[in-house]
């Protein structure tokens, strides 16, 4: 807004300046009508149309008045009508142009703006996709030094932080059988697939290189948790036992149900001893164990996609507590819900957090007592942050470091009638709830297995 009166005031006072002086001097008015020419380019350039023609205008006007002015003097005029004609139309035609010329250097420059801006953003997003990749990415140049790294790569390789800028470390002192990896694959040889363990708190990786640019010295390490692709493998092994087992469902059942049937008749007779009674119940037990299985790894060929809804927990835990205690014989042993909201809204699928519940409370009962005690088992639920959160705990002796590292690993179980598929089958209906379950330890004993699911407002900004 301050260019244009210092602009148009400017050119007005050349315009006057210009037209007295060549009415003091007739012989150089030419020169001087001439030297207005740049004048009303520049403010062209700078003005919009209508500013730079009205200043066109007022030259020709000045021009032709200071013509007038010699006339009525009557002195003898040293330009003719045809040169204030040409003054007149150059002083507008000019105008127009350096408007046109003003005006298109003004769009390219902003375009070349917008242009920078978006290379500027695409910029920042490729970086922040990189440093938040969970593969981890390394450049290395031709002296072994790591010039950059994104956040997954400082992880793996010692930095607590996952600072990116890893001040040019030197990738042998830093991970030294990444290093000879990396020697061997710029000597000609073919790739280890062996995975590595860079750091003893981090997981396996899996090294992968490539060349920045063809010619170049720098190289680029991608670092692929292998854990990941172990999961991927084990989730297809059971999807793949899953639907074998589901051909084989019939032809299991049939012989189990004859099994168990024939049992019951046997146990009705009466000439058996109590060594041959035990053997019955050992039969009987083993094909109630089978079936648990089979059942187990249908439940995974089977489970359908999460339907998330909008689901009160508090309501839910009340009315799930009150049907556990109808359908199962609890005797000593008590399930209680604790609840101190009057409402917990979670995003899950109700059908799936029941057998996830029915899971945990079934755990939590069977294991979740210290010798003869009876167990007492609590469902806490309550609201933290964005997400709802249900805990199942226990009073029993609670979970070994070892074992803890463990439970939710497929088939694994510590007792000789489980099928170690329940917390596994858990966890995954959990996952594909977007929800997370995880085992916190007590340490005034007992164990607390943690469901958070997501509320029903994640996805609104903070």
């Amino acid at each position: 807004r301050w260019l244009r009166p210092i602009v148009v005031g400017g050119v007005l006072l050349d315009i006057v300046a210009a037209s007295l002086l060549a009415h003091a001097l007739p012989g150089a008015s030419a020169g001087i009508s001439m030297s207005l020419l740049f004048n009303i380019a520049a403010a062209a350039t700078l003005l919009p149309l209508s500013w730079g023609l009205v200043l066109a205008l007022a030259a020709s006007v000045a021009t032709a008045a200071e013509y007038l002015w010699k006339v009525l003097e009557g002195g003898d005029p040293t330009r003719t009508l045809a040169e204030l004609a040409m003054f007149a139309t150059s002083y507008l035609a000019l105008a127009f142009i350096s408007y046109q010329v003003g005006n298109r250097a003004r769009r390219n420059q902003q375009l070349a703006n917008q242009r920078g801006d978006e290379v500027a953003n695409l910029f920042q997003i490729n970086e922040l996709i990189i440093r938040r990749m969970r593969t981890g990415v390394v450049v290395v140049d031709a002296d072994n030094r790591i010039t950059l790294a994104n956040e997954a790569a400082s992880i793996l390789l010692g930095d607590a932080d996952g600072n990116s800028d890893s001040g040019r470390l030197d990738l042998a002192s830093v991970a030294p059988e990444l290093a000879r990896r990396l020697q061997r694959w710029r000597n000609g040889w073919a790739q280890d697939e062996m995975p590595l363990q860079l750091n003893p708190d981090q997981p396996e990786v899996q090294p992968r290189f490539a060349r920045l640019l063809a010619g170049s010295d720098l190289v680029l390490v991608f670092l692929d948790d292998s854990s990941v692709v172990s999961r991927r493998a084990e989730s297809l092994t059971l999807s793949a036992m899953g639907r074998f087992s589901a051909s084989l469902a019939h032809e299991i059942r049939n012989p189990l149900a004859a099994i168990n049937y024939a049992v019951q008749l046997l146990e009705e007779g009466t000439g058996f001893n109590e060594s041959d009674r035990r053997l019955l119940q050992i039969i009987h037990q083993q094909c109630q164990r089978t079936n648990g299985i089979v059942e187990s790894v249908l439940g995974l060929a089977r489970r359908e996609r999460a339907n998330p809804e909008n689901v009160d927990l508090a309501a839910f835990v009340r009315r799930f507590v009150l049907e556990y205690k109808q359908g199962q014989t609890l005797e000593t042993d008590s399930i209680e819900p604790i609840i101190n909201d009057t409402s917990v809204p979670a995003q899950v699928d109700p059908r799936h957090l029941y057998q996830v519940l029915t899971v945990l409370v079934h755990n939590a009962l069977k294991y979740g007592r210290i010798g003869e005690q009876p167990a007492r088992v609590r469902l806490r639920v309550a609201q933290h942050e964005r997400s709802a959160v249900i805990d199942v705990m226990d009073r029993g002796p609670g979970i070994p470091e070892t074992v803890a590292a463990q439970l939710f690993r497929p088939f694994f179980t510590t007792s000789e009638h489980g099928t170690g598929l329940g917390l596994y089958i858990a966890r995954e209906l959990c996952r594909a709830n977007q929800a997370r379950l995880d085992y916190i330890p007590v340490p005034a004993g007992g164990s607390c297995f943690r469901l958070v699911l997501p509320g029903p407002h994640t996805l609104l900004p903070h």
